[in-house]
């Protein structure tokens, strides 16, 4: 029953369901506009076919997304109060930004090309899901501003115990989104791929219909998630070594690096005492650690007990160890599921490549079915990992974690929105699939209406 471990609980439950959601319609927004922009380039009637067939799986996935999304907003208010207070100046603003700009961009533009498929030219029809593939992005791009904050934060000063922004270009270029941003951008891709992948994979396993547009569908869908499965990687290799400069406790804890190395080995595998901070039983990589944090085989890397000591010099008596044991799987959960994926994709390509009729491989369609957990694993561990490994800190330097949380709420409410939203979060995921199953599915010249899409709000709309 103790309040901030509820509300911190609460928070990860609620962000989790919520980022189930997020990177699909990322993706799935730009790639349903190169689809619609080959449609109208070369008139095949397969590519509307496919346009909408997706394009009603993408609404769906965005309905729910915003429901999961409202209530982020509400916590800030109630459990995190202390921590709103101190923030405010600062994390409204890109907020606010957000929801003029891209909520209005976004919501406008999903409505008209949900609507105005027989009502407008087949340009103007185009230039509406571009305009949502933009509003989606920019809507991402200010919420990862705000965040980058609490890991970096920048262009403030102290006042009366707030954070006040004094330069609000320092803050909207916040060396954290640099790396932030396109790895978030390449995930939805790689996510978005996948899913496509994956449906089209079914319909080719399963059916004899409408074997041109699946196959087409499941090209379309390889070669998007191969860019951006290569392009996460590449982005999450450069805000790795970002953040052995900004925040090396974190990739410390990644790698369960307990003191520092020079040359520092990769772990592959390791079992360690948390009590004595030291390891059990480890197998690691000479050098490694050392090139990926810094492009060479002999670089210093610091450990955890080093830093330990250096933070409280700076920062005061406490520990500022994160929980390692879940950073260091957490982190290998999300580089091994995207290893899998990059594979899968080089294999799928490969296999276009030597223009191999799909059906003739039906391992790897199954394969390509069950694959679609993967981009969701390593999303859903990638945040994990980043907020995990940030704490104490929930502004990394200047307010802990602990600090953030309302006092005045009881541990008995937070337990009771916790049970409620997580009930209510797991029903709400059960009707996804369910849906998502039901219009997967179905003859894309089925006649159906596709669900209507509620405008989106802050969060909801990333």
């Amino acid at each position: 029953m103790d309040p901030l471990f509820l509300a911190r609980l609460q928070f990860a439950i609620v962000t989790v369901y919520h980022w189930f959601f997020v990177p699909l319609t990322l993706g799935m927004t730009i790639l349903l506009a190169l689809m619609e922009t080959q449609y109208v380039r070369s008139g095949d009637e397969t590519y509307k076919r496919m346009v909408k067939f997706f394009g009603t799986l993408f609404l769906i996935n965005f309905a729910i997304g915003v429901a999961t999304g409202i209530v982020q907003e509400f916590q800030f208010g109630m459990n995190w109060s202390q921590y709103s207070r101190f923030v405010g100046d600062i994390f409204g603003v890109p907020l606010a930004i957000e929801a003029l700009l891209a909520f209005f961009m976004e919501s406008t533009f999903l409505g008209v090309w949900v609507f105005g498929w027989d009502k407008l030219s087949k340009k103007a029809h185009l230039a509406a899901i571009w305009l949502v593939a933009l509003g989606s992005n920019l809507s991402a791009l200010w919420i990862l501003i705000a965040n980058s904050w609490m890991q970096e934060p920048v262009g403030y000063t102290l006042e009366n115990g707030r954070a006040v922004m004094t330069d609000f270009l320092a803050v909207a270029t916040n060396p954290s989104i640099r790396y932030q941003f396109p790895h978030v951008f390449f995930s939805g891709m790689s996510t978005a791929g996948f899913f496509v992948v994956a449906v089209a994979a079914w319909h080719l396993l399963r059916k004899q219909t409408h074997v041109d547009l699946f196959s087409k569908a499941l090209r379309w869908g390889l070669v998007y998630a191969l860019v951006g499965t290569i392009f996460v990687i590449t982005a999450g290799h450069f805000q790795g070594q970002h953040m052995v400069e900004t925040q090396p406790m974190k990739m410390a804890a990644a790698e369960a690096l307990w003191d520092t190395e020079q040359p520092a080995a990769f772990s592959l595998f390791t079992i360690g005492d948390m009590a004595k901070r030291e390891d059990i039983f480890a197998i690691k990589i000479p050098g490694l650690l050392s090139f990926l944090s810094c492009n060479n085989f002999s670089c210093e890397v610091q450990g955890m007990n080093q830093l330990q000591a250096a933070y409280e010099q700076q920062y005061g008596p406490g520990n500022y160890i994160p929980n390692a044991m879940l950073a260091y799987w957490n982190f290998r959960l999300m580089v091994g599921a995207g290893t899998l994926m990059l594979l899968l994709a080089l294999y799928g390509v490969w296999l276009m490549y030597k223009k191999r009729d799909f059906r003739q491989h039906a391992n790897f369609l199954l394969f390509a079915v069950w694959a679609l957990i993967l981009p969701y694993l390593a999303n859903a561990t990638g945040w994990l990992f980043t907020e995990l490994g940030r704490q104490p800190w929930v502004v990394f330097g200047l307010m802990k974690t602990e600090q953030g949380v309302s006092n005045t709420v009881p541990a008995s409410w937070v337990l009771l929105s916790l049970i409620t939203y997580t009930l209510l979060y797991a029903a709400l995921i059960v009707a996804n699939v369910y849906l998502l199953r039901k219009y997967a599915r179905r003859d894309p010249e089925e006649e159906s209406e596709q669900p209507e899409t509620p405008a989106p709000t802050l969060v909801g709309a990333a």
